[in-house]
């Protein structure tokens, strides 16, 4: 049994797009990020860096004692070899699909995260810092298309390197990105929201988790205001 300490993110629906893929049997933990409960001392335990998703996976190898993970191209990778798929095993397949994780965890997600905090979250609109995000989130969007021209996923067959970069092109609207203008990006995107798995992600789980109403003024602070001090147990 995996617990996932969870939230209807984008990081959040990576693993839960894994889990429904391979039919591991997970377990939600909600962890409301408006209220704050990723700075509670037990969460933290798991995350310290106190963002979530993160995970306890009580059926490891052997009955050894549970392993925790925080970071979820970690936790990709890590239920990846756990569970030997969505990975291939060869060194020079192995490389093609890590590097496009890597290429999600460092560019995509933070960048498009950028692109979404200043043209969605913050409390003044600041010209530059919008500019500068959808051009660079424009830019990866290119990155993707031209590696999607000549094959069906990121790295030939569907793996977590896709399971990576869906969730943060879902909220391509918000980013200010057409993908129409991004053929096939839009053919790849389109194929993983009609997997069966990835419907339950978002339609089932998601849904029941997603925030419902708008960013509190109270939420803003306790997600935007943090710093070490404030954080410190």
């Amino acid at each position: 049994m995996i617990d996932l300490y969870y939230c209807a993110t984008p990081n959040g629906h990576k693993l839960t797009m894994f889990l429904e893929e391979v039919g591991l049997p997970y377990r939600i933990i909600p962890v409301d990020i408006g209220k704050g409960e990723q700075f509670r001392p037990e969460f933290l335990a798991i995350s310290p860096n106190n963002k979530i998703p993160a995970m306890v996976d009580h059926g490891t190898e052997g009955g050894g004692a549970p392993i925790s993970l925080f970071e979820s191209g970690a936790m990709l990778l890590y239920l990846a070899e756990k569970t030997g798929r969505l990975l291939p095993h060869d060194l020079a397949g192995r490389a093609e699909v890590l590097q496009w994780l890597f290429w999600q965890v460092a560019g995509l997600g933070p960048m498009a995260g950028q692109n979404g905090h200043f043209n969605v979250y913050a409390p003044e609109k600041v010209p530059y810092a919008i500019e500068r995000y959808e051009k660079e989130t424009n830019r990866l969007y290119g990155v993707l298309d031209r590696r999607l021209a000549d094959r069906e996923y990121v790295a030939g067959a569907f793996s977590i390197a896709d399971i990576a970069a869906y969730p943060w092109i879902v909220p391509h609207e918000a980013h200010g990105q057409n993908l129409d203008d991004f053929p096939h990006l839009k053919r790849w995107f389109d194929a993983i929201a009609a997997r069966p798995a990835t419907v339950r992600a978002y339609q089932g789980v998601g849904e029941s988790y997603s925030r419902a109403n708008p960013m509190s003024e109270e939420a803003r602070r306790i997600l935007f205001g943090q710093t070490a001090a404030s954080t410190a147990l």
